[in-house]
């Protein structure tokens, strides 16, 4: 029962991974506020923990919904006191090729993958920082991490929760909050059609949700993004290489066409702990050249 008394909200957890993700956390000892878009759903789950002598709430509702998912953080709030943990779950699919794709499909999988989770982190974002302790996990995808045809808008979102991932990790290190990603592979609604069957046999959600008690423990790490199916785990990481310095000049373009290989090399890459790591080696790199005698070493 590591997770004695936390208070988790879990977004889209009607059912598939959300579901599972609830009922693991639940197990751990938290106390669940399942989130869905459909209040029956919300509440049957809610009723599914609380039968098995767990605490639970719903809070019905769409995560774009910015006044609603406040007042139920703020019920939250008022019932329990506090909250410890957010898992933003929920999501939407509307794949097409690009060319067939109509920006309101590729809007309404921004708005309910990335808006929805920036809504939901905002919403609790103070009350994690009153009482320096939080646990944030964004839901990325390999969609989002690697591209896969048909999902531009899918995978946009997904990647841009990466980004938000960062951020928020970094804000909010200095109040106890830490903020990582998860990448499942499971066999939910959402991916039958989209794997074979075959696949979607092995990969159980609940093998999935494991994985969360990792990234929202009291050892938990930030930053991370755990990528999680079928009972293997692994990390992925944003990397930057050493590269190499080009300069400028008319020419300079043709030159980078020479060095692509040396630019592109990933021996030695780095993982920046933040974004202007790479505004710091670039300015060390153009110092280095331009004094070879007496170079500054270069960030590694």
């Amino acid at each position: 029962m590591q997770l004695q008394d936390r208070v988790a909200i879990v977004t889209g957890a009607g059912g598939g991974l959300g579901r599972t993700h609830a009922l693991f956390l639940a197990r751990q000892g938290a106390r669940i506020v399942v989130n869905d878009v459909s209040a029956a759903q919300a509440n049957a789950v809610a009723q599914e923990i609380r039968d098995a002598g767990g605490a639970a709430m719903a809070l019905p509702g769409s995560v774009t919904d910015e006044a609603a998912i406040g007042e139920g953080v703020a019920a939250v709030l008022s019932e329990w006191g506090r909250v410890d943990i957010l898992i933003n779950n929920a999501g939407i699919l509307r794949d097409k090729s690009f060319a067939k794709m109509t920006m309101a499909d590729f809007r309404a999988v921004v708005d309910v993958h990335l808006m929805g989770a920036a809504i939901c982190s905002h919403a609790v974002w103070e009350p994690m920082r009153e009482q320096r302790h939080g646990r944030i996990v964004m839901t990325t995808s390999s969609s989002g991490l690697y591209g896969n045809f048909g999902q531009a808008n899918y995978g946009a979102a997904k990647m841009a929760l990466v980004g938000l991932m960062q951020t928020l990790a970094i804000e909010g290190a200095k109040y106890g909050i830490r903020v990582n990603a998860l990448a499942p592979t499971a066999a939910t609604q959402m991916t039958h059609g989209v794997l074979p069957d075959d696949s979607l046999s092995r990969l159980d959600p609940a093998l999935v949700s494991n994985g969360l008690l990792a990234l929202v423990g009291d050892a938990a790490p930030t930053r991370a993004i755990l990528c999680a199916g079928g009972g293997h785990f692994a990390v992925a990481n944003v990397t930057l290489t050493e590269g190499a310095y080009i300069g400028g000049g008319a020419d300079a373009g043709e030159r980078l066409v020479d060095r692509w290989d040396d630019v592109s090399d990933r021996r030695g890459e780095a993982v920046p702990e933040y974004g202007f790591f790479q505004a710091e080696r670039e300015v060390m790199s153009a110092r280095n050249a331009a004094r070879p005698d007496d170079a500054v070493k270069s960030v590694a």
